[in-house]
């Protein structure tokens, strides 16, 4: 059974998940072009971080930030890669942008990488109903970097 709720992100039993989409992170992305957020800065306040578990075993995460009181950003999006194809991001998504809704926002933003390796996430948002849209808050120019919004 899969399950998402919202938990901390220093979890103990989080700290391979978060090893893994560091390493997929660093894989092909310039140092300078990522912008991943570790765990303990996933433990703000402005930040909404949930995780995804099949029975009891960590599958996934995903979060968002608050940027103001209607817009937020998707951050840490990651299912493992093993079980991709399932459409466990899609769910992590949905549960991201209705949560977000309940909370008052109007607004999703995201910033994910132009990379081969990010092609499928890509898909993923675009599919969502998210569309292009210039640099968000304080990213800026990047062509390693591509920038999604969508209404919600």
């Amino acid at each position: 059974m899969i399950t998402i709720t919202r938990e901390s992100p220093l979890h103990p039993d989080l700290t391979e998940l978060h090893a893994r989409h560091h390493a997929a992170m660093h894989a092909d992305t310039p140092p300078e072009s990522i912008h991943m957020m570790p765990p303990d800065a996933l433990a703000a306040p402005e930040i909404a971080f949930f995780v995804m578990r099949e029975d009891a075993a960590v599958i996934g995460m995903g979060a968002y930030k608050c940027l103001t009181p209607e817009h937020g950003e998707i951050k840490s999006m990651h299912v493992l890669a093993e079980l991709r194809g399932r459409g466990l991001a899609r769910q992590m998504l949905d549960h991201l942008i209705a949560q977000a809704r309940s909370d008052g926002l109007t607004r999703l933003s995201l910033e994910t990488g132009t990379q081969p390796s990010f092609e499928a996430a890509r898909i993923l948002y675009l599919r969502a109903g998210f569309q292009a849209c210039p640099p968000f808050g304080s990213y800026r120019d990047d062509p390693n970097s591509v920038y999604l919004t969508r209404a919600i």
